[in-house]
């Protein structure tokens, strides 16, 4: 969870932003399914990403919506090996297969049930009193330090969605300045905005920001 505000307000921003930006257009005209799905799913995680940013969403259910991505993210694969012809459009959609999937981590690792992010704290033994025993010595600190694994998925995750960002600004200031491509442009401007806070979301997983 993101702990300060005006951060949390810079990721809400950046997802809401995005949202607008594919909900418009998955109603603004017919498209074929491929680029509908593409958009509505888009739409969907950004939403599902500005409701993660705010401390209340921990009483959420988390099972559902990690299901749903991990899906989502079989979509785009499956879209991917069936329906792409283009490897530049195959990277692309194994790209949002990618992001989809960072999602449901997301979820995942909010739901103990799911999967346990660290071992529980240790009850604080000074609380509790027994005759005949020093229970300062059993005074052991807490911990809920994640395991390894965890933390090198949270940096894998934090890097690659911020050189993801990257790519993307570049890639929308280079259309921009071609004047070439403005709807490609515009889609990339939002892929850049998603990146950025993806990157911010992984950063929360390994620091308290």
């Amino acid at each position: 969870m993101i702990h300060g505000i005006v951060l949390r307000w810079v990721v809400t921003g950046l997802f809401a932003l995005t949202a607008v930006e594919y909900g418009v257009a998955v109603v603004a005209k017919s498209r074929p399914w491929m680029s509908a799905v593409n958009y509505a799913l888009h739409f969907v995680m950004a939403v599902a990403m500005v409701v993660m940013a705010w401390p209340w969403s921990t009483g959420l259910p988390t099972t559902g919506p990690a299901v749903f991505f991990l899906l989502a993210a079989l979509t785009f694969v499956v879209m991917a090996i069936v329906a792409v012809r283009t490897a530049t459009r195959w990277e692309l959609y194994a790209y949002h297969g990618v992001m989809m999937l960072a999602t449901a981590w997301m979820y995942a690792i909010m739901d103990r049930h799911l999967m346990p992010a660290g071992s529980s704290p240790r009850p604080d033994m000074s609380s509790m009193s027994m005759p005949g025993m020093d229970m300062s010595a059993m005074n052991m600190p807490a911990t809920n330090e994640p395991p390894l694994w965890i933390s090198v998925v949270g940096w894998i995750g934090a890097v690659g969605f911020a050189v993801a960002a990257v790519f993307w600004t570049f890639r929308y200031a280079l259309d921009r300045r071609r004047k070439t491509a403005p709807r490609r442009s515009l889609g990339d401007f939002g892929q850049a905005m998603m990146a950025a806070g993806m990157a911010i979301f992984f950063l929360a997983t390994l620091f308290r920001i």
